[in-house]
């Protein structure tokens, strides 16, 4: 257990687990609730329905046969242990360590879907008029934000240290 005796990284793994639990609640409370494609409006935009993707994001190769399935379990197993060894190394930069914390709570938390039911859980459905996007989860948001926040942490480079 050496590996995680950082006080700072175990913070980080505790906000991916958070996620994780978050994205799991709501996903159960939602499946137990609501029927199959069942729409429940929330808003004039919003809704709340239960849907299942069997692809990536956008449903990207749901329909692809069943492969899928174990190659986004092992692009997502993967991500994972490259996510905990960057958040090892970078612990004690906040903007990072945010980031990468999110990424990795949102991925576990689909591998466990794609695991477990074969399928990942989506349910936030925003809409308007014609146009539609398509339902994401808890998870989805998690890796949308952290990816988001690891394109800007990149673009604003590190501080550089003062010169004396």
């Amino acid at each position: 257990m050496k590996y995680f005796a950082d006080p700072a990284l175990r913070k980080w793994l505790g906000l991916a687990l958070a996620i994780l639990v978050l994205d799991h609640l709501t996903k159960w409370w939602v499946s137990s609730s609501l029927d199959y494609q069942e729409l429940i409006p929330v808003l004039p935009f919003f809704s709340l329905v239960l849907v299942h993707n069997t692809g990536a994001a956008f449903s990207f190769l749901a329909d692809a046969g069943g492969w899928q399935r174990w190659f986004f379990i092992t692009v997502g197993v993967i991500a994972t242990f490259i996510i905990v060894r960057l958040l090892k190394r970078h612990a004690h930069e906040p903007r990072l360590a945010f980031a990468l914390a999110l990424v990795l709570g949102g991925a576990l938390g689909n591998v466990i879907d794609r695991v477990a039911l074969g399928h990942v859980v989506d349910f936030l459905y925003f809409h308007y008029r014609g146009f539609a996007w398509p339902a994401f989860n808890v998870a989805d948001s998690a890796i949308t934000v952290g990816a988001a926040l690891l394109i800007w942490d990149s673009l604003r480079g590190k501080p550089t240290a003062p010169k004396a």
